[in-house]
């Protein structure tokens, strides 16, 4: 490991990362505490076949309804095959993804941006001007429903970006929309007005790209963190996520399963079970041969819309466990906070002190 001459010189841009330096620089060195294992233990995902939710009112439906509560309640994740998402389409978004990354550096930097409030931006790290450990990451965020409100936005290059990538949004969304209203079902709460929220609600896209790392056992692609979201679901190229399992407080890689796609609970599906639904933290490992891609679609209501403890899930027995809030308070949370390094978690600013 060599020392930085120049402990500001890893910005967007000029990233270890993007320059695929072979050496792994101290900015980006962790704790020892919280480095990973170069052979990770595999985690013991539930695997959830939901072809029978299109089934209403089948005994195979009420299986499934009862495998999803248990994980969603035990774990915060789970991974879903049968989902609707066909194979060439998942193919599509991860090769379209590749090639943006493949770009020339000037190309992507057309839409660099550290506001955390822009609808379509490029970066590395977390916040790279101003964490103070980076990440081994490279990404594109971008806002993606409805489509024909931010498409026009996104990258005009690869020429195909937009089609392939945009094709992947529309059928992500039907599912994410199927696993939210589900979810929200069987929690027993009243659906009519907070339905409409959700099939008009936010989704946004991380399209993460993780080069490899010299030294993967010294460094992160993303820290510790839980999702702000609803709901997350998770299309990647190769395994490196991992979850914290809470049972005995050790790192377990996610097992990749071609096909299947990561479900991950949020902080505001979190907030709206009242605790019921845990918010699974995970973190993005790196190794040392290939490149990573991840696409991340993040699901929630309305930028505005609050999102609070469901009244049917609060009483003197279980009181309210958290204050409400919005995407936005998230983005200004982010915006102001050292989230993912040192600080703390969104659902946990939103814990009330009472519990």
């Amino acid at each position: 490991m060599e020392h930085d001459e120049n402990p500001t010189s890893y910005s967007t841009g000029n990233s270890a990362q993007e320059k695929g330096i072979s050496y792994v620089p101290e900015r980006y060195v962790i704790a020892d505490a919280q480095r990973p294992k170069l052979a990770p233990k595999e985690a013991t995902v539930p695997f959830i076949d939901i072809a029978a939710l299109r089934n209403i009112g089948s005994e195979e439906r009420s299986r499934v309804l009862q495998e999803m509560r248990e994980a969603s309640c035990r774990f915060g994740f789970f991974q879903v095959v049968n989902h609707g998402v066909s194979e060439p389409v998942l193919d599509d978004a991860i090769s379209v993804a590749s090639k943006f990354f493949d770009l020339p550096t000037e190309e992507k930097l057309k839409l660099l941006s550290g506001d955390v409030h822009k609808p379509v931006r490029y970066g590395t790290s977390l916040k790279a001007d101003d964490d103070k450990v980076q990440f081994w990451r490279v990404f594109l965020k971008h806002y993606s429903n409805p489509l024909n409100d931010w498409i026009h936005m996104w990258p005009e290059n690869p020429p195909d970006y937009r089609e392939k990538m945009g094709r992947w949004c529309e059928e992500v969304m039907k599912l994410g929309i199927e696993v939210m209203t589900t979810l929200v079902e069987i929690l027993g709460i009243n659906t009519n007005n907070l339905t409409p929220k959700i099939e008009n609600g936010m989704q946004a896209v991380a399209v993460n790209c993780y080069p490899p790392c010299p030294r993967p056992e010294l460094a992160l692609g993303l820290p510790p963190h839980s999702d702000y979201s609803c709901l997350t679901i998770l299309h990647q190229s190769s395994p490196g996520l991992e979850i914290l399992d809470e049972e005995d407080n050790t790192w377990k890689l996610v097992p990749y399963i071609p096909g299947a796609l990561q479900v991950n609970i949020g902080d505001h599906f979190e907030v709206l079970s009242n605790g019921l639904y845990k918010s699974a933290v995970h973190r993005a490992i790196l190794n040392n041969s290939d490149t990573r891609i991840s696409l991340a679609s993040l699901f929630s209501l309305g930028l505005d819309d609050k999102v609070e403890p469901a009244k049917e899930l609060v009483d003197d027995q279980n009181p309210k466990k958290y204050s409400e809030s919005s995407f936005r308070d998230f983005l200004n949370f982010l915006a102001r906070s050292d989230y993912g390094g040192e600080g703390k978690n969104f659902k946990d600013y939103l814990k009330l002190k009472n519990n």
